[in-house]
């Protein structure tokens, strides 16, 4: 795994970074002041076929990287219409994920997720946890056969009903070597932070240690939602409390494993959209979630 430095005075070993699309947040200035030094990118499974998409990502990447930020990239669908994305074969994803990490490792990247939330029905892999399986033992070949101290994450999943059934079968799906190796489990845990609870992270938790004791937890997505539907009308100040449930998750578990969290997303969308959990409105002026998290990161790694 690529290892930075510690921050200076830190005295929670859990780090703390970021995931966002947009390249231009390097250049905030808020952004640049909170001296954050990871982020999370994901791109489709089939960037390398996507110029658009795959100069954006590398944008992206080039500009965390003169910033001197490690990326993690995570792989993901194609077409986010619920249960409507390209399942790729085993066969389709093996080449792609191998084109994919030999062109983003030379510029940098050196740890690599196997399929973005897989569990939801955003995502083709909701219903197939043996494709999931399969992927991560493909992508985990195209890693660390060219780079043995590169990183993978091997499933990354939300805590909604039913991640543990579908960790059950990811698990019964790869044999005892790919178990030993799926050593890192991303994690989403929007349900528990912003409903304040703890019962999606933990049994994700125990599912994982169930099959591999060494398994390590990165909240891969996490944070404060500031609208998302009927259920969290537009607040950013809610949000910003439910940043506290955040931290106080990863600190909870940390014992069992946790390790870092990214924070998503700098770069809100605004209450007219969908979804949005960002630090900052779509202007760059920073939100209170911001100054929440500014004043708790000097007690974390980052």
């Amino acid at each position: 795994m690529l290892t930075l430095p510690a921050t200076a005075g830190a005295t929670i070993p859990i780090r703390v970074g970021i995931g966002d699309q947009q390249a231009s947040m390097f250049d905030n200035p808020s952004f640049q002041q909170a001296k954050l030094r990871r982020v999370r990118h994901f791109v489709a499974w089939d960037v390398m076929t996507r110029v658009d998409e795959r100069l954006r990502a590398r944008a992206f990447v080039k500009t965390a990287r003169r910033d001197g930020f490690a990326v993690l990239l995570h792989l993901g669908t194609n077409d986010y219409r619920s249960k409507r994305g390209h399942r790729p074969s085993v066969r389709e994803y093996a080449a792609a994920s191998r084109r994919a990490v030999r062109y983003f490792r030379l510029l940098g990247v050196r740890e690599f997720g196997t399929w973005n939330e897989a569990n939801h029905a955003s995502q083709p892999t909701w219903d197939s946890p043996n494709h999931a399986a399969l992927y991560f033992r493909e992508l985990y070949r195209a890693v660390k056969g060219g780079c043995r101290t590169c990183g993978v994450v091997a499933l990354d999943v939300l805590d909604q009903p039913g991640a543990e059934r579908y960790m059950r079968s990811f698990y019964r799906r790869l044999s005892p070597v790919f178990r030993r190796r799926a050593t890192v489990v991303g994690i989403h845990n929007y349900a528990d932070v912003n409903r304040r609870r703890t019962s999606g992270t933990s049994g994700i938790i125990q599912t994982a240690h169930r099959y591999n004791r060494a398994t390590r937890f990165w909240f891969t997505e996490t944070g404060g939602i500031v609208t998302f539907g009927a259920s969290f009308p537009c607040s950013q100040t809610r949000a910003a409390d439910r940043l506290r449930t955040m931290f106080s998750l990863a600190n909870r578990y940390r014992r069992n494993g946790v390790e870092r969290l990214y924070i998503y997303n700098w770069t809100g969308a605004g209450c007219d959209a969908r979804f949005d959990a960002g630090l900052a409105n779509p202007d760059g002026s920073v939100r209170p979630g911001y100054t929440y998290v500014r004043a708790k990161l000097p007690e974390y790694l980052r």
